[in-house]
């Protein structure tokens, strides 16, 4: 199937608008810059170019809508690039730049361009992408703000702004999302935003053996077995009057799972050995790479405990579906990792092809790990292409696994079912609109086609 071009569309009745937005995603000379977004709502003419700061500027000519955007970025042309409006379609033209415009990696003088194209100008990344949006769209450039929680997608943050509300309840928490993208980051600034008195107690649950996990959370009383030499408090204990967030909470064993109910029931804790519970006072966050909701249907996760569980749910998207976000990524790891540095450092333009070109497989902890070995290996601040991990530096051609060519082939049913409406899916899935959202820009599917 064909990708469609970037175009508006009118939406069903309950669906937001449809709206095409311009993202700065990645600036390769100044790597620490962030991220910023433009909406494109009322424009008509985008028009790119070098300047002394970052910065968009809106006018009006010959009666047209006008956006001009430009960067300091030494590799873009004064006048690199525009984009224009026809016919409902949005149009991509190289201004003449000296060292040319790049889509998805193609070097092009003129091409109408598709959701969630990726535009390469001298050493930036832009994304293209439609945002379905309520309300007003407002322009954004990022800036520092507490680890984890700043993104320039507006659908993600307004989830995370919803969660920030949450986090000073006492609501459960159930985060989703792969490994590495960013989960206890989440759990610890939920914690801090709180201001519970206690600690925070991170579990593991796939690490801990199921024949220790009562005796890991729970605790244990001197005599209760042999070995139990001295009275040991569990970690649930442990977060009295604090927060208790269990990571990849759906490894728990079944047996597990009905323990940890009744404590989340009850409200305490019976250590091995004792038969004097202990009462409780904590907040739970729980975390998991697996979709709980099929492992429900498939009945290996007990519907009960995740109801206990999931008082709000939010997940968290892989870093390829989040391009937009790359600078503000790539910023906050460097500023972390080399804080003396951070603002001299610059990316060679192979360098930064190779970093927004990368699927990034384990997500932004791999993204941290490359940039540590990258700092580590170049001898002055400008990091080459030689000085990223080779999985970096080779581009692999993207294919489908088996399960992910299932739910692309699942969501294109469920479009055609439900006619485009992606409310609609995600109320019949159990899933954030977002997440839908996601998943359709993920498999490349078109889904104008199928609204009516």
């Amino acid at each position: 199937m064909e990708d469609a071009t970037l175009s508006a569309h009118s939406a069903p009745s309950d669906e937001p608008a449809s709206i095409p937005v311009l993202y700065v995603a990645f600036e390769g000379a100044r790597p620490t810059a962030l991220s910023a977004r433009y909406s494109l709502a009322d424009v008509e003419i985008v028009v790119v170019g070098r300047g002394t700061r970052r910065d968009a500027i809106a006018s009006r000519e010959t009666g047209r809508s006008i956006l001009t955007v430009t960067i300091p970025d030494p590799r873009m042309s004064t006048r690199h690039a525009t984009l224009e409006r026809e016919l409902g379609r949005w149009i991509l033209a190289d201004a003449g730049s000296k060292n040319g415009t790049f889509v998805d990696g193609a070097a092009i003088d003129r091409i109408a361009i598709k959701d969630d194209t990726r535009i390469e100008m001298g050493h930036t990344l832009f994304v293209v992408r439609r945002q379905m949006i309520t309300g007003e769209l407002a322009s954004f450039d990022a800036v520092q703000t507490e680890p984890g929680w700043l993104t320039v997608d507006p659908e993600l943050a307004h989830e995370l702004a919803q969660l920030r509300k949450v986090a000073e309840s006492a609501v459960p928490i159930l985060v989703g999302g792969e490994t590495g993208t960013g989960k206890e980051l989440i759990a610890r600034a939920v914690h801090t935003f709180s201001q519970r008195p206690g600690e925070l107690v991170a579990v593991n649950c796939a690490a801990i053996p199921a024949s220790l996990v009562e005796s890991e959370l729970f605790g244990v009383r001197k005599g209760a077995f042999s070995g139990a030499v001295d009275d040991r408090p569990g970690l649930i204990e442990r977060a009295d009057r604090g927060t208790l967030f269990l990571d990849e909470v759906g490894d728990l064993a079944p047996a597990s799972q009905a323990a940890l109910l009744r404590v989340l029931q009850e409200r305490e804790v019976l250590p091995l050995g004792s038969t004097r519970a202990i009462a409780v006072d904590f907040r739970v966050i729980a975390a998991t790479l697996h979709d709980l909701d099929a492992m429900v249907a498939a009945g290996r996760f007990r519907a009960d405990l995740l109801a206990r569980l999931a008082g709000f749910r939010i997940d968290l998207p892989a870093m390829r579906d989040r391009p937009e976000d790359l600078g503000i990524l790539v910023g906050a790891i460097l500023r972390r990792l080399a804080p003396a540095r951070a603002d001299r450092f610059q990316l060679s333009i192979e360098a930064a092809r190779a970093i927004a070109r990368h699927d990034w497989p384990h997500n932004v902890r791999e993204l941290e790990k490359c940039l540590e070995a990258a700092i580590a290996m170049a001898p002055t601040d400008t990091i080459e292409l030689e000085h990223l991990p080779p999985a970096v530096r080779a581009r692999k051609a993207s294919t489908l696994s088996p399960d992910q060519q299932a739910r692309r082939d699942e969501l294109i049913g469920l479009l055609q079912r439900h006619r485009g409406n992606i409310s609609a899916i995600a109320r019949e899935l159990g899933k954030a609109r977002m997440q839908i959202q996601r998943w359709i820009q993920r498999y490349r599917i078109d889904a104008d086609q199928y609204r009516t």
